[in-house]
C-alpha cells in the first residue's frame, strides 16, 4: 500500500476511524489535532493559550515520530470556537514556528471534538531525504549554494 498510517505511541489515541497522520511520498497528512493530554487521553482545559500549546506540543509530537520539524509544515488550518479567542491563539502559535512560516487558514466552527476551543490540522512535506544529499553535495561558491 501506498498510504502509511504513522500512530506514535506517546500521542493522543484517535478518537474515530481515522489515523493521527497518514505519509504518501514525501507528503504528511496530519489530522486535525485536538488539546488532548495523550497520558489521559483527556481535554485539556483552560484558556486558549493553555490549549494552544497542548496542541502544539501533540503536533510536535507527531513529527517527531518521522524526524521532522516544525520548518517541515507547509500549511496549517486552524479551526476556533470563538475568532474573538485569535489573538491569545496566534501570539502562542507564533512560539512554535520561524519564517518562513507555513500557509494558514484560521475559520470560526460552532464546535469541536470533546468540547475543544482549537483544532490544528497540518500538511507536511518530509524533505530529509533531499536535505542529506544537498548537504554533502554543495561546493564553494557554486551558484547552487547562493
Amino acid at each position: 500500500m501506498f498510504v502509511k498510517a504513522i500512530k506514535p505511541e506517546n500521542a493522543p489515541k484517535a478518537i474515530g476511524p481515522y489515523s493521527p497522520a497518514v505519509q504518501l511520498g514525501d507528503f504528511v497528512y496530519m489530522s486535525g489535532q485536538i488539546p488532548v493530554d495523550p497520558a489521559t487521553n483527556e481535554l485539556v482545559g483552560g484558556s486558549i493559550g493553555a490549549q494552544t500549546h497542548q496542541v502544539m506540543q501533540n503536533i510536535l509530537t507527531i513529527l517527531e515520530s518521522r524526524g521532522l520539524e516544525t520548518r517541515h509544515i507547509v500549511k496549517t488550518t486552524v479551526f476556533l470556537t470563538d475568532m474573538n479567542d485569535f489573538a491569545e491563539f496566534n501570539k502562542v502559535y507564533a512560539e512554535y514556528f520561524e519564517e518562513p512560516y507555513p500557509a494558514r487558514s484560521c475559520v470560526q466552527v460552532g464546535a469541536l471534538p470533546k468540547g475543544a476551543n482549537v483544532e490544528i490540522e497540518c500538511l507536511i512535506i518530509d524533505t530529509l531525504k533531499y536535505e542529506k544529499p544537498a548537504e554533502r553535495s554543495c561546493c564553494n561558491g557554486c551558484s547552487g549554494c547562493e
